[in-house]
């Protein structure tokens, strides 16, 4: 029986495009070589543009609605927890036992995000006391477009666990996988594919970090950066931002997602701004 090797595409505005570049990328996982797109910058360009026309819809609908569209993203990682396992044990020859935690854990990560949709506004927001006839509130809203750098340590989990907040805060994201160990996020969006998340609002690139990087960090029309990164990626990425202003934030790729942390307000903090609007007292 002859075997059908997969060929990984790219996954922006909720559909599988090939990289414009006609380049690929082989990788070994589970002793079959799989050939993966390898991205550019037209490729990221195109990402953000999705990105950009999916978001404003997508930060816009209300939060209960997000939170049942990234529930329903959790039940289809459910029902693919044994392809993403494999993919986990393939390419980061990880234990079996390690593999099946580092899922779980992803998948209980998500679920946490859709049950914060409609509790960021309580939580982060606030009204403040000031001394005048005044009332003042602060409501938090969606950054915009916000691009991901995933971790290689933790190929799904770390993915997962920046892309999160952005996406229960209204933002939409364009990701680029882990470089050594990317079949999980490739799995990942054919999880989005059939999920209710829209086409869109989470873009999935594949490539060398090197390339991805320095375009991201320059392009003018996303609005943060959340990055596991370190040395050369981390100064290029700030030094790119620097330029256009946009807000980034860099994590130790080494970072244990399990902690608390990652799941707490805190998660926010480089994907949201605060809006504080004055109103006269009519005491």
């Amino acid at each position: 029986m002859a075997t059908v090797t997969k060929t990984w595409k790219l996954f922006i505005g909720g559909a599988f495009p090939r990289t414009e570049s006609g380049r690929t990328i082989k990788a070994v996982a589970g002793g079959t070589v799989h050939h993966l797109c390898k991205a550019s910058r037209k490729d990221l360009r195109d990402a953000v543009e999705a990105a950009r026309a999916a978001q404003t819809k997508w930060a816009s609908s209300t939060a209960y609605l997000r939170g049942q569209i990234l529930y329903r993203l959790a039940e289809m990682l459910e029902a693919r927890r044994s392809e993403f396992v494999e993919a986990i044990r393939a390419t980061s020859r990880v234990t079996p036992r390690k593999a099946k935690a580092e899922v779980e854990a992803s998948i209980e990560h998500v679920v946490s995000f859709a049950g914060w949709t409609d509790k960021i506004a309580i939580v982060l927001g606030s009204q403040n006391p000031v001394a005048g006839p005044f009332y003042t509130f602060t409501g938090i809203e969606a950054t915009g477009v916000v691009g991901v750098l995933a971790p290689d340590e933790s190929p799904l989990l770390g993915a997962l666990a920046l892309a999160c907040p952005a996406l229960a805060a209204g933002n939409a994201v364009v990701l680029a996988a882990s470089e050594r160990h990317p079949i999980p996020a490739l799995v990942l969006s054919e999880a989005l594919a059939t999920s209710d998340v829209p086409g869109g609002v989470c873009n999935i690139l594949t490539g060398e970090h090197a390339e991805l990087v320095p375009a991201m960090a320059t392009h003018r029309d996303i609005d943060a950066i959340v990055a596991a990164a370190r040395g050369k990626h981390a100064a290029a990425l700030k030094a790119g931002a620097a330029e256009n202003m946009k807000r980034v934030t860099i994590v130790d790729p080494a970072s244990d997602f399990t902690e608390p942390r990652w799941r707490s307000p805190v998660a926010f903090r480089g994907v949201t701004e605060a809006k504080t609007i004055w109103m006269p007292s009519m005491a």
